[in-house]
C-alpha cells in the first residue's frame, strides 16, 4: 500500500525566483563617452549595451535597468568603408510621394546628433521600454555638456 500524496511533498523545498526592482533614478550612474573617430555601429552597439543595462549582473529584460551616456563630439564619428558617400537618412513626412533622403555627409553638417541617435535607436528592442532607455541618451556635438553635475564615469570604448 502507498502513502497518501500529501506526505510525499512534504520533504520537497519551495525554490522562489527572484525578480529585482527595477533601480531608482538616483542609484543609476552617469557614463562619459568620447565619439572621436569612433565607428558608427561598434560605438552604438557599446551604448546600447549599457542602455539596457546589459553589463549588469542583475539584468531583466522586462525592467529598466541601465545608466545614463552622455555622448560628446558627434560630429567627429566616422564610417567604415564606401557608406560615407553610399550611405543615406530616409524620413517619410507622411504625405504621398514624400519620401525625403539626405546622404550623410549632409546629416553630418547639419545634425550631427541624428546619425548616433538612429544608430542606437535601432539596437534597442521596439517595444514599450524602448522610449525610455533612449531618454537616458544624452548626444552633444561639442565637446561641452551641461551634465558635469552628475560626475560622470568615463567610459572607454
Amino acid at each position: 500500500m502507498t502513502e497518501p500524496i500529501e506526505s510525499q511533498w512534504k520533504y520537497i523545498e519551495i525554490m522562489k525566483t527572484f525578480t529585482p526592482k527595477a533601480p531608482a533614478k538616483d542609484d543609476r550612474k552617469w557614463y562619459l563617452v568620447d565619439a572621436t573617430d569612433k565607428v558608427v555601429g561598434r560605438l552604438a552597439t557599446e551604448i546600447a549595451v549599457v542602455l539596457r543595462g546589459k553589463n549588469k549582473p542583475n539584468f531583466t529584460p522586462h525592467l529598466d535597468m541601465g545608466d545614463y551616456v552622455i555622448v560628446i563630439n558627434a560630429e567627429k564619428i566616422r564610417l567604415t568603408g564606401n557608406k560615407e558617400d553610399q550611405k543615406e537618412y530616409i524620413h517619410h513626412t507622411g504625405y504621398l510621394g514624400h519620401l525625403r533622403k539626405k546622404s550623410f555627409k549632409k546629416v553630418q553638417e547639419l545634425n550631427p546628433k541624428r546619425i548616433l541617435d538612429e544608430a542606437v535607436s535601432g539596437m534597442i528592442p521596439h517595444n514599450r521600454l524602448k522610449k525610455f532607455v533612449l531618454d537616458k541618451l544624452k548626444i552633444y556635438a561639442g565637446s561641452e555638456h551641461p551634465h558635469s553635475g552628475q560626475n560622470p564615469i568615463k567610459l572607454n570604448i
